[in-house]
């Protein structure tokens, strides 16, 4: 009960395994109610001796198993219960599936006796009262079906048991006895008695179907999933899929997929650590149903993890690589769980490759929940494969009076996908985490072309839909020509940004602020970077041999002339009228002085970088220029382009946050006081970052290591800009503060007042 509520409260549910095929040889049962048991009066075997060791503490009676066991020479099919008061020895059977040896612990009991039936069905309800979900062990083996052919075969059908054969009976004689089936009895009373307990039945043979269409079980494995997936048998497993979709395709809803478990082999020995077991995962966490991932699937451990071992054997350890990939590729999914969980809209399509037919080996299929949609397809070969994506298989679609017509659904309209003439759709793979481009009128007319690799697998997500009334996402495509980019967004901002980022890179080359700066070549090639080259020997190669090459430009002319350039570019892209030779001559000044402030090389960069960019605002006019060019850095995504080179040469990584922070509080206010500087700080995003703004018990805190390094950087931006900044005064606040903003600002205040006092 404690375990259940902390669980709940995290909105964990607990599971109970039960299983109610059979008894543990000792158990009460079998002490008390032997009737209740498959048994013999005698033993089935004449040479059978029963001996050994007495396994129970019951005084009552005596549990005997076959000697065999212990000399590894037979596996017995009963056990000898012995009664001291009474002397008679009862044989009772182990518990036994007909596919392997009887499971020597266990003592079978016996379903055509309703009071068994009755015992269980209440130990059923009992468990339900404590744990609101219960997995059923092989639940399979108590189907009417099985019980009949495992314990009372019919006359003339032999005997899956030992000894069963001679005691079989009828169909007839069967059905008298247990007329109903166990299983629907079971959710019929759970459901009254113990409403909201999901029961999930552990049920092979391919009856996963029968237990969720004909005994209403709420959950069932589905082991075909991980065996047909495993032996390729896609045509198969497509058509297990496709009559099941033809039946209701409620039913999908209920089947627990899996990859691997206890009695099979692991998931890396099945399917890989490649493309195909990845491929085969994600279908896993992309079907309808519940998802079962298997003890050491996502650390790639290859040891089978049986019930009976008390511990791993083999010294392996999580492969991260493995994890990684399943963080990057699997996890992503099973957090959007919502989408693909529900029956409802899930969309199975047929897959027409160039010669006109369906290729069974593609699974594609799509899903949505509200206005999140998702497409996936995967390849379950060693074939490269390639086709389109269209026209759904048919599916059963309910009317209101219960009736059921077959009908197909188009990829368009299972997207929500309109189609219009001027309309472009954009959707995001989720490994690649990049986007894809596409006319929406060719996916609802032709659908969606596909190209996979052997094992291949894709799932598309965040769709939308996008007007073109202007064709840039037109000229947008015919650029990407079908490739792919990390957003479309960004792209398009890019294409339309074109003709300033070329100038604004030439001016900050790292190979160019390298000889700036006289930092050695040597250093800007360890940092990744090739020296820049010099225009004004650039075309030194078609010159005639023995001609002289031109004189080389100082470095600082070539960066004024580039930054030239790039000015009148941004003229241009901004169709103003500015005379941009005072920006000019204002920034070669101000890279003169950072060029020679006689600081560290990582403090020279970023005080270049400023230069570089504090005046460019003024092309909109003096005023607010500052404040402009801070805009600029992210509105034209030239503090990006900033960064690469500032990090390159050594800068931290909060360069370009410092370059702002610069440009919007160094000049803003004239003399301010300690508590509207500070109060201006704290109202900046990249400032409260640097800080590391957070809040713990409705208290706002910030890290006094954050501080010092905003201070550091205030303090080298005011230096450069000749400004006053209350710095000392907010340091001696911020160490009376406790670490807690509200106290900083009180304790700026009051230092002001405290400093204003005759």
């Amino acid at each position: 009960e404690n375990l259940k509520s902390r669980a709940g409260a995290r909105g964990i549910r607990m599971a109970s395994d039960m299983v109610p095929n059979h008894m543990a040889i000792d158990s009460q049962w079998v002490i008390e109610h032997p009737d209740w048991f498959v048994s013999l009066p005698h033993q089935p075997f004449p040479h059978g001796s029963f001996d050994g060791s007495d396994l129970s503490d019951d005084p009552r009676v005596g549990i005997f198993l076959e000697n065999g066991y212990y000399s590894k020479t037979d596996a017995s099919v009963v056990f000898r219960r012995h009664d001291r008061a009474t002397g008679e020895d009862l044989f009772i059977y182990h518990g036994n599936d007909g596919t392997s040896i009887p499971w020597n612990d266990t003592a079978q009991l016996d379903y055509l006796k309703p009071e068994v039936r009755e015992a269980v069905m209440q130990t059923i309800l009992q468990v339900a009262r404590q744990f609101p979900i219960i997995r059923f062990d092989a639940a399979m083996t108590l189907a009417k079906r099985h019980i009949h052919r495992l314990w009372f075969p019919a006359p003339g059908e032999g005997g899956d048991i030992p000894s069963r054969a001679g005691r079989g009976l009828t169909a007839e004689e069967f059905d008298a006895l247990m007329p109903s089936e166990f299983w629907r009895e079971v959710v019929a009373r759970v459901g009254e008695e113990v409403p909201d307990t999901l029961l999930l039945a552990e049920a092979f043979w391919m009856m996963e179907g029968f237990f969720v269409r004909t005994l209403g079980m709420h959950r069932v494995y589905n082991s075909a999933f991980m065996n047909m997936l495993r032996d390729e048998k896609n045509a198969e497993y497509r058509q297990t899929l496709k009559n099941t979709l033809e039946f209701d395709h409620e039913i999908l809803g209920r089947f627990v997929n899996f990859m691997n478990n206890p009695d099979e082999e692991t998931a890396a020995q099945q399917f890989g650590k490649g493309d195909k077991y990845f491929g085969v995962a994600t279908l896993l966490a992309t079907l309808p149903g519940l998802p079962m991932l298997g003890h050491g699937q996502i650390e790639g451990y290859e040891e089978k993890y049986g019930m009976e071992y008390p511990r791993a054997y083999w010294n392996e350890t999580p492969d991260a690589g493995f994890i990684a990939h399943h963080k990057r590729a699997i996890f992503p999914l099973l957090h959007r769980r919502h989408v693909f969980a529900g029956s409802q809209n899930f969309t199975l399509y047929d897959f027409w490759n160039g010669e006109g037919y369906v290729n069974e080996d593609v699974f594609a299929y799509s899903n949505r929940a509200g206005n999140e949609r998702a497409l996936v397809v995967f390849n379950n070969s060693p074939r490269a494969v390639s086709g389109w994506i269209k026209t759904s298989v048919g599916f059963a679609q309910k009317s209101g009076d219960g009736d059921k017509t077959m009908v197909q659904r188009e990829l368009g309209a299972a997207l929500g996908i309109s189609g219009g003439a001027k309309s472009w759709t954009i959707f995001r793979e989720n490994t690649l985490d990049a986007e894809f481009l596409r006319p929406a009128p060719e996916l609802v007319e032709k659908g969606l072309f596909v190209e996979l690799g052997p094992y291949g697998h894709q799932v598309f997500l965040d769709w939308r839909e996008v007007s073109d009334e202007s064709g840039l996402y037109a000229r947008l495509a015919e650029m990407l020509d079908g490739q792919s980019v990390p957003r479309v967004e960004r792209a398009l901002k890019e294409m339309l940004l074109a003709p300033i980022h070329a100038p604004f890179r030439a001016v900050c080359d790292a190979g160019l602020w390298a000889r700036l700066l006289s930092v050695e070549i040597e250093q800007s090639e360890k940092a990744g970077l090739a020296p820049s080259s010099n225009p004004s020997t650039s075309e030194s190669d078609g010159l005639e041999e023995g001609a002289s090459p031109a004189p080389a430009i100082p470095p600082l002319d070539e960066f004024e002339a580039r930054f030239a350039k790039f000015l009148r570019a941004a003229k241009r892209f901004l169709k103003v009228e500015a005379d941009e030779t005072v920006i000019l001559r204002q920034t070669r000044h101000n890279v003169e002085i950072a060029l020679e402030s006689g600081l560290e090389t990582p403090e020279r960069v970023l005080l270049l970088a400023y230069a570089a960019v504090s005046e460019i605002g003024a092309l909109c006019g003096e005023a607010g220029a500052h404040e402009q060019s801070a805009r600029w850095l992210d509105k034209w995504l030239l503090g990006e382009m900033l960064g690469e080179t500032l990090k390159a040469l050594g800068s931290d990584e909060n360069c370009v946050e410092t370059l702002k922070i610069w440009l919007l509080h160094l000049k803003t206010t004239p003399d301010p006081t300690p508590f509207a500087f500070l109060t201006q700080i704290l109202a900046d995003d990249d400032a409260r970052r640097i800080l590391g703004i957070n809040t713990f018990e409705r208290v706002i805190y910030f890290r006094g290591e954050g501080w010092d390094a905003l201070r550091e950087m205030l303090e080298l931006g005011a230096a450069f800009e000749d400004v006053e900044l209350p710095l000392e005064i907010l340091d001696e606040a911020a160490r009376a503060s406790e670490f807690r903003v509200v106290k900083w600002m009180e304790n700026s205040r009051q230092t002001v007042k405290a400093v204003s006092t005759p």
